[in-house]
């Protein structure tokens, strides 16, 4: 099993949102890109939420993103994993990446969104205590947007993720 290596995060100056994943699955990991499995809902359910067209280029679709003010990262930087699910992520293995420093150099987020319970659970344990709690960002979990996660309805998910909406 080799170590996995994760993407560096999507960002521009003035990002107020930031949208974490846990770590990019095979799909995602073969194409360099964030939510590359084709039937995963991210750019669907984004694309409807922020009017960006899930057919665009991915550079395109990146980069409206971050114009909008939102940025995108994972909350693991490296790790090894049995398979694409973040059920196979192997414990001892986990590198955090530097969300702290990633968090003081973009002053002006104000709040976190989690793609999915293993995101919010990695960040809670490994990042939440390195923030000042005064000063952290509003965290909220969304749905996954795996096909993993088809226990969801996408009705669902899209309800839920219109919280990103700013």
């Amino acid at each position: 099993m080799s170590r996995l290596a994760g993407f560096p995060p999507l960002a521009s100056d003035g990002a107020h949102t930031l949208i974490l994943g846990s770590m990019p699955g095979a799909a995602s990991l073969a194409a360099a890109r964030y939510y590359a499995h084709p039937r995963n809902l991210f750019w669907p359910l984004v694309g409807v939420i922020l009017d960006i067209a899930p057919d665009l280029p991915y550079a395109q679709r990146t980069r409206a993103l971050t114009a909008r003010g939102y940025a995108l990262w994972d909350v693991l930087g490296a790790c090894r994993r049995v398979g694409s699910l973040d059920s196979g992520i192997v414990k001892d293995t986990l590198e955090i990446n530097d969300l702290p420093g990633f968090l003081a150099t973009h002053r002006e987020i104000q709040r976190i969104f989690f793609n999915g319970a293993k995101a919010e659970q990695l960040f809670r344990r490994h990042v939440g205590p390195c923030l000042d709690g005064d000063s952290a960002p509003a965290c909220t979990r969304l749905p996954s947007t795996s096909p993993a996660n088809a226990s969801v309805d996408y009705a669902t998910k899209l309800a839920a993720w219109q919280r990103i909406a700013a």
